[in-house]
């Protein structure tokens, strides 16, 4: 057998009729589980398998256990995202526990037992999956399930929701002890299907995997049940006069005027994507008299407070407030928030723990309006959201039956700056360069500004593709990726009410804005006397009021964050290069270079960059040259439009024909932090035309 042989046979997807089959069978249960976000959220909870496979060095039958990997999620894994175990290594390290002041240490423990390159990192939570004896194992952090586990009388609720079927099993932090608790219910309870985890899930077990599913089932739609038909009709408490949801247009409107500072308070310390949420969980939850004394209490699924902090910021005025009140009791409210988020760090802090990450909220909650979610990512900051929206289920379940009665502070802050979790943190990959920043790109559905919006992306930032043809802008969004990377919206750029409605779209999706990209444009090449007064005022509503508006409402937003921000002119080499036929074009594009002179003096303050990219000759691709403009340009020079590329590159000092993708990486490299003390410039992109060279 050849090296390569046996590394295919020690693939975790590869061994043999026996394993491929288990391991299909659990990713199956594992995405039909993972996809309801009532039974577990993004990357929450865990499945497993174990099984029989050859030993590709002694050729012996060796039993694997099968469990997804630290960090993915059940809803999306593939096999790939499995790690693989000796069931018999696993379990034989009960006999080395050194005991649960040091269970740390089991997690580094799971390397030495892993079956060839063992896929992906086995999590903390491998023990619950190899010390119980059934094949099959599931957990889980299903609303219904949480709530149980939250409920100030949960040990009696898990009995007399689902007798002797399911036990209750005390808080505890996930790691070695727990699998050692859940694996004695099993062999102590032999009618059990699973247990209910004090504060955190449930688990539950079958011999084959659709038995395991069918139990994990069983025991959500159990409480689920239970609570609909036991639960108080009002569990938050009546309605609150004056917090009950605005109207669909005027919350959204609402929404968008706060986003700019609401993000500056979560960006504080360090910059997030956001992410705007206004489902009736959210709304009802905040229009309750309980709302501000129950979202004080945090969530408790550590799953949950991982990804929203121990627990939100909550506007405490009513949804009639003017935006100027509420704006100034956000910022107020953010002060006190930080100091009590340093109180709680510095109250359980010890020598040995992680440095504060940040003091600013993850979750911010407004009366009438919504939820607003932020992250590194959009992603995450999406998950956030979706998150809390559990964690309010949970509440009202918990609520319904008894009193919500979360793990406490202390518990939490073990686990928010556990040495592990602050070890993953520091194996994430570097962000990318642009990474945070949430752009928006005019005209960006061909051409030069769909070539910028994909190298912006590409970079890491969030990137709006604002197009006059909606369904061409969000197509090219689609060849981006999905609506965490990019969407596409239509917007007019000559109509200050359309651009107000892109910038609110941008706010609403992302949560903010940071960088601005003037590209929308068109050219019509004609001589001075062929240009008709409404070529004219068509060229410069489009390019320099377009621009205006734009910049205009952009910069509002820019300066209510606080957080600086990038606005890039695409102008041209013919603001300041004089050539023939094409008056109304180059007098608008002198006007584009000209704004971006008086936006960079006015901006600065702010922290606002404005710079200009000159691009020539730009034919591939470019939806102006299709549009006409490239056959009047070939006419003038008296050559074949077909030749017109080659032409533009052989007058230039390169002799390059300049490209979309050229123009794309001088706006990416002048939006970066190698940029930070740049601003009023002007970049030619035009492989060096002299008599365009800037004075």
């Amino acid at each position: 057998m050849s090296i390569n042989d046996l590394e295919a046979r020690v693939d975790p997807a590869a061994h043999g009729t026996d394993a491929d089959a288990t391991v299909a069978a659990l990713v199956a249960r594992s995405n039909a589980l993972g996809s309801d976000p009532r039974i577990t959220n993004y990357a929450g909870g865990n499945t497993s398998a174990t099984g029989t496979a050859t030993d590709p060095v002694t050729g012996e039958p060796v039993e694997l256990l099968w469990v997804k990997g630290s960090g993915g999620d059940l809803g999306t894994l593939t096999p790939a995202g499995l790690a693989v175990l000796r069931l018999d290594r696993v379990r034989a390290l009960q006999h080395v526990y050194p005991g649960i002041e040091r269970e740390d240490e089991m997690v580094a423990a799971f390397d030495h037992c892993l079956f060839g390159k063992g896929g992906a990192a086995p999590s903390i939570d491998t023990a619950m999956h190899a010390l119980v004896r059934a094949p099959h194992v599931d957990h889980l952090h299903p609303d219904a399930g949480i709530a149980i586990a939250t409920a100030a009388d949960g040990p009696a609720l898990t009995e007399r929701i689902f007798g002797e079927k399911v036990v209750w099993v005390p808080w505890r932090r996930p790691g070695f002890q727990l699998g050692l608790d859940i694996a004695a219910v099993e062999r102590d309870h032999p009618e059990a299907i699973g247990t209910v985890l004090g504060g955190h899930g449930i688990t539950a077990w079958g011999d084959t995997s659709d038995e395991a599913e069918a139990n994990s089932r069983w025991i959500i739609d159990t409480a689920e049940r239970y609570i609909a038909a036991n639960g108080r009709p009002e569990p938050f408490g009546p309605v609150r006069p004056g917090y009950q949801a605005l109207p669909t247009e005027e919350r959204r409107a609402r929404a968008a005027a706060l986003a700019p500072t609401i993000r500056g308070i979560a960006g504080h310390d360090k910059p997030v994507v956001g992410h705007f949420t206004d489902t009736d969980v959210v709304l009802d939850f905040l229009a309750s008299a309980r709302a501000e004394e129950l979202a004080a209490l945090g969530t408790s699924c550590p799953d949950h407070f991982l990804r929203t902090k121990v627990k939100p910021l909550v506007l405490d005025l009513p949804a009639s407030a003017s935006v100027e009140d509420a704006i100034g009791r956000l910022h107020e409210l953010h002060e006190q928030y930080r100091a009590d988020y340093q109180a709680y760090y510095d109250r359980h802090a010890d020598e040995d723990s992680p440095a504060i990450r940040g003091a600013d909220p993850l979750i911010v909650l407004v009366p009438g309006v919504g939820m607003f979610s932020y992250g590194r990512d959009a992603q995450t900051a999406r998950v956030a959201g979706e998150f809390y929206t559990n964690a309010v289920n949970v509440m009202r379940g918990a609520e319904s039956l008894s009193t919500y009665a979360p793990i406490d502070e202390a518990e939490k802050f073990r686990i928010e700056y556990w040495a592990l979790e602050e070890a993953k943190l520091q194996r994430m990959p570097a962000p990318k360069v642009l990474a945070t920043r949430i752009a928006l790109v005019t005209g960006a559905a061909s051409g030069i500004g769909k070539a910028i919006a994909t190298r912006l992306a590409a970079d890491g930032a969030a990137v709006v593709i604002a197009d006059l043809d909606l369904g061409k802008a969000q197509a090219a969004a689609a060849e981006i990726g999905d609506t965490d990377r990019a969407i596409g919206i239509a917007a007019d750029v000559t109509s200050a009410a359309a651009v107000e409605r892109a910038v609110q779209e941008t706010l609403l999706h992302f949560g903010g804005l940071d960088l601005v990209v003037n590209n929308a444009g068109l050219s019509l090449s004609k001589s001075l006397l062929e240009t008709t007064e409404q070529d004219w005022d068509l060229q410069h509503d489009v390019m320099a009021k377009g621009s205006f508006l734009v910049s205009k409402a952009a910069a509002k937003v820019l300066i209510e964050q606080g957080l600086g921000g990038d606005i890039v002119y695409i102008s041209s080499k013919n603001s300041v290069f004089a050539g023939p036929n094409n008056i109304a074009y180059s007098a608008t594009k002198a006007d584009q270079a000209h704004q971006v002179r008086l936006l960079a003096a006015e901006l600065g303050e702010h922290g606002v960059r404005v710079n200009g990219i000159n691009p020539d000759g730009v034919v591939r691709g470019s939806g102006i040259f299709a549009s006409g403009w490239g056959a009047n340009r070939a006419a003038t020079y008296g050559i074949d439009e077909q030749d017109l590329g080659a032409f533009y590159a052989q007058r230039t000092i390169l002799k390059r024909e300049v490209v979309p993708e050229n123009v794309a990486n001088a706006v990416a490299a002048i939006c970066t932090a190698d940029f930070s003390h740049t601003t009023g410039l002007h970049v030619p992109v035009d492989a060096g035309v002299a008599a365009a060279f800037l004075r």
